[in-house]
C-alpha cells in the first residue's frame, strides 16, 4: 500500500558543508514524482536521506522531520534498517549481486527477513520479476544465470524487482536510466508507470524530458534549496519561478 511523504525542514550536511537547506515539501501517495535540477543541487542527497541511506556515508548527517506515512524516521526508536524496508532504492548503476543467481537476487532480501518457505519465496520471486516486466526474459534461467549476466537494462529491472520482493510503500530511483540505452530507458520509463498504482515513486533524473513523461509532478532543486513543486504539465510550461524558468530552458544547468 502506497503511503505519501511529509516533509518538513529537512537540513543535510557532509562534514561541515550543508547539502540541504531546510527542504519541505510532501511527496503525494501513490504518484510519481520527479526531481530535477543541475549536478550538485542536492537531488541524491535528498532521496537518500528518505530512508537515511546518507548514513552509510562517513560524516553525513541530516536533521527535521521526513514523516512516511503515521511514521517519523527519525524519531526515538526508529531503525534504519526498519525504514528501508518500507522504502526501496534503485541506484543509478545496477548493483545486482553478482555472485548470487537472478532468483537468489530478488530471494534476497526475503531470506534477510527471515522467510524460509521455499513456495512463498518463489511465488514472491515471480510476481516482482513480472511486476518489473523481467519475467519472460529471464524465467527459463532463473537459477543458472547470474545477475550480473543480464545486460545492463535487464540487471536495472532486477534491481527493482529485488526492491519489490521485500513489499515496500515507497520507491526511490536516484537517476535508475542514465546509464542505460534508449530501448532500455524506454522499458524501465514504461515501468514506472505502472509501478506507481501500487507504490509512492520518487525519481531524480537529469532528463526533463523523461521528467515529463513519467511524473506527476516535479520539483526543482536549486543549491540545496526547493525553488519550486507543482504538478508535472505546470512545471514544464508555466512555471511559478524564474530560475525554474531559466533552468528548464537551458539558459543553465
Amino acid at each position: 500500500m502506497a503511503v505519501g511523504i511529509k516533509v518538513e525542514n529537512l537540513k543535510a550536511w557532509f562534514g561541515k558543508t550543508e547539502a540541504l537547506h531546510g527542504i519541505t515539501m510532501d511527496v503525494q501517495s501513490g504518484k510519481a514524482t520527479a526531481i530535477i535540477g543541475p549536478s550538485g543541487c542536492g537531488k541524491s542527497t535528498f532521496v537518500r536521506c528518505l530512508n537515511r541511506m546518507h548514513e552509510t556515508i562517513p560524516d553525513a548527517r541530516a536533521e527535521g522531520k521526513v514523516q512516511i506515512g503515521e511514521t517519523d524516521i527519525y524519531g526515538n526508536g526508529t531503525s534504519a534498517v526498519q525504514i528501508r524496508r518500507r522504502v526501496g532504492m534503485v541506484f543509478q548503476k545496477p548493483n545486482p549481486f553478482p555472485t548470487m543467481s537472478i532468483y537468489d537476487n530478488v530471494a534476497a532480501g526475503l531470506r534477510l527477513n527471515g522467510v524460509r518457505n521455499g513456495r512463498e519465496i518463489e511465488t514472491v520471486v515471480e510476481r516482482c520479476l513480472r511486476s518489473a516486466a523481467l519475467w519472460d526474459e529471464v524465467k527459463d534461467h532463473l537459477k543458472k544465470k547470474s545477475g550480473a549476466s543480464l545486460s545492463g537494462g535487464q540487471q536495472q529491472r532486477l534491481c527493482i524487482a529485488r526492491a519489490l520482493a521485500v513489499e515496500p510503500e515507497v520507491l526511490l530511483m536516484d537517476e535508475p536510466a542514465s546509464a542505460l540505452d534508449p530501448i532500455s530507458t524506454s522499458k524501465i520509463e514504461e515501468l514506472i508507470f505502472s509501478l506507481k498504482q501500487n507504490y509512492t515513486v520518487v525519481i531524480v533524473t537529469h532528463n526533463m524530458q523523461q521528467a515529463a513523461r513519467v511524473a506527476d509532478s516535479t520539483a526543482f532543486f536549486l543549491m540545496g534549496e526547493l525553488i519550486e513543486l507543482d504538478k508535472t504539465a505546470k512545471i514544464f510550461t508555466t512555471p511559478g519561478d524564474k530560475r525554474t524558468e531559466d533552468y528548464i530552458t537551458g539558459r543553465f544547468g
